[in-house]
């Protein structure tokens, strides 16, 4: 069983505040042959620096940069080693210095936790977070074992070749455990597909029934294919900054706090721990459910939950003051690489007590105009999942929210016309009515590595 030291559940302490003001993407597409990897690239950061009402012009920005993290998940996919240097030539920011994140699923979130770092200690003012996947070089079933290769090589990936592969015994795990409806898992597909419809930046967007789902293709049983998102190219990017620089350049800047954690690559040999405790917990709320283990013999988190992502959730509330995410949450952004992952997540960061993930679902607390809906961009299911980009396409999504300009960048015929795509004669606006807080979830393999940020408006 593993056991915290003192000092191992010590709740990150910043030197100084640390803000996003501004973010920038591509559309997402299954592949991009038109454009090299470095055009993608500064279409994400072009963005940043035009489209954001910052109040300085391009170049003034660029002037203000001192530290430049970049992501991707392989190099395999453009054969390019240190993929990083060429990017950031490209962008016109040597001699600065600049370095690649790699964390799996979770490469996004961690390049803004790299730069948010930079920023918290001062080794930086201004630093450009910038992430990408070309994933469209290598045909699909080669992707995919690329992709796979990021569990363990001894022992996993041998016995897969595809990460649907390692997710279909999670959710047959969590099925049993739980006693999970499979009509849930549809309803989150039709929710997050049906929310990207209205996002000019989707790849697989649409409007689907429960039913629909069910009587698709299984991918690996039991998920559908419609529960599986898709490989994914494109470019996403988000200007970090302290806070002089922030209100320097935005009149509208959101605070941002973000914590990390980590498990075993090993899903078949996870050790055990007691549950970490959110703010809003306690240890007697969940003695029915160690019982339930005890007589099952399981243990947590097994293969039912993400230590990494509850561990990420434990010290970012603290360094954000949530008390209950439920209630201080307008909106979240989680990791649906497949409708089980989504649903898992629920319980790790708090949305529901475990065991009572279902509840999120069918109290509609998850929609758009609940409590607390997610994945209002469309998520992974609906919209991408080009792996170093993810996280931070997430984290951009939030930061739109909050600054209320998501009907700008998802609803305004121009940002359509741009990707070759006419919007919807029934588009609607899914912008959140004056959000205060927001949070995100960049998600790595089943689990190894996850980072929770927090974004908070500050105007």
């Amino acid at each position: 069983m593993i056991k915290f030291g003192s000092k191992n559940l010590r709740v990150p302490k910043w030197t100084r505040p640390v803000y996003i003001v501004a973010g920038g993407m591509t559309q997402f597409k299954k592949r991009f042959p038109e454009m090299k990897l470095e055009e993608l690239t500064m279409q994400a950061f072009k963005m940043l620096l035009e489209e954001n009402n910052l109040k300085k012009s391009p170049l003034e920005i660029k002037g203000l940069i001192n530290f430049a993290c970049y992501g991707e998940f392989a190099d395999h996919f453009q054969d390019q080693l240190l993929c990083e240097a060429k990017v950031h030539d490209y962008l016109g920011l040597d001699p600065l210095f600049n370095v690649g994140v790699k964390t799996g699923g979770a490469t996004g979130g961690a390049t803004i936790l790299t730069a948010a770092s930079m920023v918290a200690s001062g080794q930086a003012d201004c630093a450009l977070a910038l992430g990408w996947e070309r994933m469209d070089e290598v045909d699909t079933w080669t992707g995919n074992y690329y992709i796979s290769t990021a569990a363990c090589k001894d022992f996993e990936t041998r016995l897969a070749r595809i990460y649907a592969s390692y997710y279909a015994p999670m959710a047959r795990r969590f099925q049993q455990f739980y006693n999970l409806d499979e009509k849930i898992r549809a309803a989150v597909a039709v929710k997050n597909r049906g929310y990207a419809y209205y996002s000019p930046f989707a790849q697989q967007g649409g409007k689907y029934t429960v039913e629909e789902v069910l009587k698709g293709e299984v991918v690996c049983d039991p998920l559908r294919m419609l529960e599986c998102c898709a490989m994914s190219v494109g470019s996403a990017s988000v200007l970090v900054c302290d806070e002089k620089t922030a209100y320097e350049l935005s009149d509208n800047p959101v605070r941002l706090y973000i914590a990390g954690g980590s498990h075993t690559l090993r899903v078949s040999d996870r050790r055990d721990m007691e549950i970490p405790l959110l703010p809003h917990e306690s240890a007697t709320q969940y003695e029915k459910l160690y019982k339930h283990m005890k007589s099952s013999n399981s243990r947590w988190p097994g293969f039912e939950s993400f230590l990494s992502a509850r561990f990420a959730a434990y010290l970012v509330y603290r360094m954000a003051g949530i008390n209950n995410p439920i209630e201080d949450l307008d909106l979240v952004e989680l990791h649906d690489a497949f409708t089980i992952s989504d649903i898992q997540t629920y319980g790790d960061i708090g949305l529901t007590a475990y065991g009572e993930e279902t509840k999120y679902i069918t109290s509609g607390d998850a929609y758009y105009g609940g409590r607390c809906p997610a994945n209002l961009s469309g998520g992974l299911l609906g919209t991408m999942h080009a792996v170093g980009a993810t996280g931070i396409f997430s984290a951009i999504e939030v930061l739109w929210q909050l600054q209320n300009k998501y009907d700008k960048f998802h609803g305004e015929e121009n940002m359509w016309r741009r990707f070759g795509k006419e919007r919807p004669a029934d588009w609607k606006s899914l912008q959140v009515n004056n959000p205060k807080r927001g949070a995100w979830v960049s998600h790595a393999g089943v689990g190894s590595h996850v980072t929770v940020g927090v974004l908070e408006k500050a105007w």
